[in-house]
């Protein structure tokens, strides 16, 4: 498995700490990048000194001179330190940085010892086949290569291809002492787009959903995963609306980054736009209780009874409660004199006249 190849090659350098005075981590790959610096921690980075050896700088944000600056102090508190740098893309942003590449090539010739520094160039998306990388990453790697590759170790987090994460699957659930059925990795696989960080997360749900059966089927697979990819979008709504911009946007970043990729984003933003009228609707109706929010979301546009009492939870919070009665469900005046009732168990929803005891309980007399 060549990505998982070079991923254990990096992780053996850092067990042996023979290690290069900088690296670059190539590519978008997430499960990989969280992978290398979990064993850059584990490693390197005592537990109780890392507010004191990890470091995380954005180039956008901080200015390369002062962060060489941190890497080249040695540390009074902590035998070794650890610098994660973001924003490689300004390097090579309008103008000349022939005087920053400079600056990190000269730093290289000369490192401080008992310093890690790694750049994180996730601008660009490495393919599981080179071959269909896009033209402008393309050409944004080879500048990389002929630059930052010169005196930095280039480390490649690729995406990986299908067969090689069902393989990947097999053997971690063996490591587990846990048998996954051929089509269950594969339908793992395949509905979450090859994507290991969504792959990895769900199949450690699945392990819990299992528990002492020890086996994860082709069915754990359809009921955990694909209601997995329905809920993806309600949390990404949670955490805008409670204004998490962070989550929010690993949320979005997680689910961009799936097979559909780009080519879904207008099916996103449409089922974002709806839950959104759904709160607006919420609010306008002065809706307090979930009898009441079946009520005022008319059918058609209602979604799953989990994002009901998300949308209720987040304009009202704490009054999500029990399922409403059925027979409270829809009935919403459709202009003057008219009802229709929208309840999803209704046989018939044609207009028609209320009824004296509908009458009597509503508290006001439908006319004409």
């Amino acid at each position: 498995m060549k990505a998982f190849a070079q991923a254990e090659r990096f992780v053996s350098e850092v067990e042996g700490k023979k290690l290069r005075p900088a690296y670059i981590f190539v590519g978008d790959e997430v499960f990989f990048r969280k992978r290398f610096r979990e064993a850059i921690l584990e490693h390197l980075v005592p537990g109780d000194l890392r507010d004191f050896s990890l470091f995380d700088f954005d180039l956008a944000d901080t200015d390369l001179a002062e962060i060489l600056d941190r890497v080249r102090t040695p540390s009074l508190m902590a035998p070794f330190q650890v610098f994660f740098v973001r924003g490689v893309k300004t390097l090579y942003g309008r103008g000349s940085n022939e005087d920053k590449l400079a600056a990190i090539e000269e730093y290289c010739k000369n490192p401080n010892p008992d310093a890690l520094l790694v750049f994180i160039a996730d601008h660009l998306s490495i393919p599981a086949d080179a071959r269909r990388m896009d033209m402008t990453d393309k050409e944004r790697y080879e500048r990389i290569r002929e630059t930052l590759g010169q005196f930095c170790g280039i480390v490649e987090l690729a995406r990986v291809e299908e067969s090689e994460a069902v393989r990947w699957v097999a053997e971690y659930c063996t490591s587990r002492e846990i048998k996954i059925e051929t089509d269950g990795a594969r339908e793992l696989v395949d509905a979450l787009g090859g994507d290991m960080m969504m792959i990895s997360n769900e199949l450690e749900k699945l392990i819990l959903y299992v528990g002492a059966k020890k086996r994860i089927t082709l069915g754990d697979v359809e009921t955990m995963v694909l209601a997995a990819k329905q809920r993806s979008l309600y949390e990404l709504t949670d955490a805008i609306s409670s204004k998490d911009r962070v989550r929010a946007l690993e949320i979005l970043d997680a689910i961009l980054s799936t097979g559909d990729g780009e080519e879904a984003a207008i099916g996103h933003l449409y089922m974002l736009a709806k839950t959104f009228r759904q709160m607006l609707v919420i609010l306008e109706r002065n809706v307090r209780d979930q009898r009441a929010l079946w009520a005022a979301l008319w059918q058609g546009f209602r979604v799953p009874g989990v994002a009901l009492e998300s949308a209720l939870e987040t304009v009202c919070p704490g009054k999500a409660g029990a399922r409403p009665d059925r027979r409270a469900s829809a009935r919403i005046p459709m202009g003057p004199g008219r009802a229709r009732d929208l309840s999803p168990f209704a046989q018939d929803s044609r207009p028609r006249e209320p009824t004296l005891s509908e009458e009597g309980s509503s508290g006001a007399r439908l006319r004409r």
